[in-house]
């Protein structure tokens, strides 16, 4: 029997190997990131449309803060109406006072209907459409403003 003798791995042989492994390894990580970063990286804030409850929650005459949501609910009777407390000078919160809405931050003020009646506050507060949903609950949209003083009739 012949036996052929065997070459002895070479170092050149080894390194040629352990680089192929490698970029093997390093074109398999870029593909697996490319469509990682292909999903879109978004992040989502507050719906813009919201249930804050049913009409009877709101009673006649009442102004409601609803500080989650940045809302105040206004109800004079059968009619009702949702303010932004969203000041709009820097973004504070602005809270209910005996006049009307007062900044805690700088100063402004706005009267029962969110007009501004002192400080550096630019312009009154918004006004938000409010509608009564199918379930019966009261729903706010805060991307759909409406005009200072539009109630919605329960």
């Amino acid at each position: 029997m012949s036996t052929s003798p065997e070459k002895p791995s070479s170092r050149r042989s080894l390194l040629t190997w352990f680089s192929g492994a490698a970029l093997a390894g390093s074109a398999a990580i870029s593909a697996i990131a490319n469509f990682v970063f292909m999903k879109p990286r978004a992040t989502y804030g507050q719906p813009s449309r919201y249930l804050i409850g049913r009409p009877d929650d709101y009673p006649t005459g009442t102004r409601i803060s609803v500080d989650a949501r940045r809302i105040c609910v206004v109800r004079e009777g059968q009619k009702l109406a949702v303010i932004s407390t969203i000041c709009t000078h820097l973004g504070c919160t602005v809270g209910i006072s005996d006049t009307g809405f007062a900044c805690p931050c700088h100063g402004s003020r706005y009267d029962q209907d969110g007009n501004v009646t002192g400080g550096p506050a630019p312009k009154s507060l918004a006004w938000y459409r409010v509608q009564l949903a199918p379930n019966g609950e009261l729903e706010v949209d805060t991307n759909a403003q409406v005009n200072q003083g539009t109630y919605y009739n329960l």
